[in-house]
């Protein structure tokens, strides 16, 4: 029973991405209905954190795209959020960084990881101090040799000066394997599982309630299999990997949490005619940072 265990969703930043990259072969007319585009092409996007707190512990999932980006990268993105946002979101539900005890990233690229450092005098240094930091380690070593064709999204001389950090610290904790438990809480573990298609490794934290799915469904219009990411690295396995999460979701009755939908936070999966799709999707609040009933 997780009965003392309560969550919350940070919405430190948004930001837009190119809409046919993020519904790869399917075809303009049909995600323009579902997600309408700028006139660049972009459609909006969240930055969506889960944050989990019970007795004496805050766990913190993901990081969004910092603050520290130039202002060329923040245009071409159109990335709209504040300096510190996540110790402005943190704020708001009477919480500082200093507060966050556990700190997991599902993956490495800029949008995930962003948030784990601010500069400093020209150094990038790390905003969690007080947490324990889990990254899946064959995910983290993937991360520093990837193909050409993703190499762009790992920003690694932004957030190797924080992972070195944790290491030195004795503060970096690896995880390996297709699955496993991240943590040990008294109200029950939160475990994760992989998937491979967006890229190698990416973990899925989840407990008895939820799930987090990052870039694997990123929003409430990809839980359709067929609608998948140009951005994935493989999208053949994506549609694999989609359907053995959402048997998954469904055996387990899991709350999907959505990391990058504008306008909901999660949903839930029903059984239909043509098989498991969203029953219930759940509105954001627009607020940088709100509790959730799971």
């Amino acid at each position: 029973m997780q009965h003392n265990r309560e969550y919350f969703c940070l919405e430190p930043a948004k930001f837009r991405l190119d809409g046919g990259a993020m519904f790869g072969i399917i075809p303009k007319p049909l995600w323009n209905k579902v997600h309408p585009s700028d006139e660049q092409n972009r459609i909006d996007l969240a930055l969506r954190l889960i944050l989990i707190k019970e007795e004496d512990k805050v766990i913190l999932i993901d990081t969004g795209i910092g603050d520290h980006n130039p202002e060329k990268f923040n245009e071409r993105f159109d990335v709209r959020t504040e300096m510190q946002p996540l110790s402005l979101a943190l704020k708001e539900i009477d919480l500082t960084p200093d507060d966050v005890t556990d700190l997991i990233l599902s993956h490495l690229h800029f949008d995930h990881i962003g948030g784990i450092g601010e500069m400093v005098d020209g150094v990038m240094t790390p905003i969690f101090k007080n947490a324990k930091c889990h990254i899946h380690k064959e995910h983290y070593d993937y991360a520093h040799s990837p193909t050409e064709r993703d190499s762009g999204s790992f920003h690694c001389k932004n957030f190797d000066p924080v992972v070195d950090w944790y290491k030195d610290n004795s503060l970096m904790v690896w995880h390996d394997g297709e699955e496993g438990k991240i943590l040990d809480l008294k109200s029950g573990p939160i475990n994760f599982k992989c998937s491979h298609g967006h890229t190698p490794f990416l973990m899925h934290p989840y407990d008895e309630r939820f799930i987090y799915l990052a870039d694997l469904i990123p929003t409430s219009n990809h839980v359709h299999i067929p609608w998948v990411m140009g951005y994935d690295i493989s999208p053949g396995i994506t549609t694999k990997d989609k359907r053995e999460f959402l048997n998954f979701i469904f055996e387990k009755d899991l709350t999907m949490i959505y990391e990058h939908d504008p306008i909901y936070w999660g949903g839930k999966l029903v059984e239909g005619k043509r098989g498991l799709a969203c029953g219930e999707n759940f509105n954001q609040i627009e607020k940088s940072a709100y509790k959730i009933n799971l």
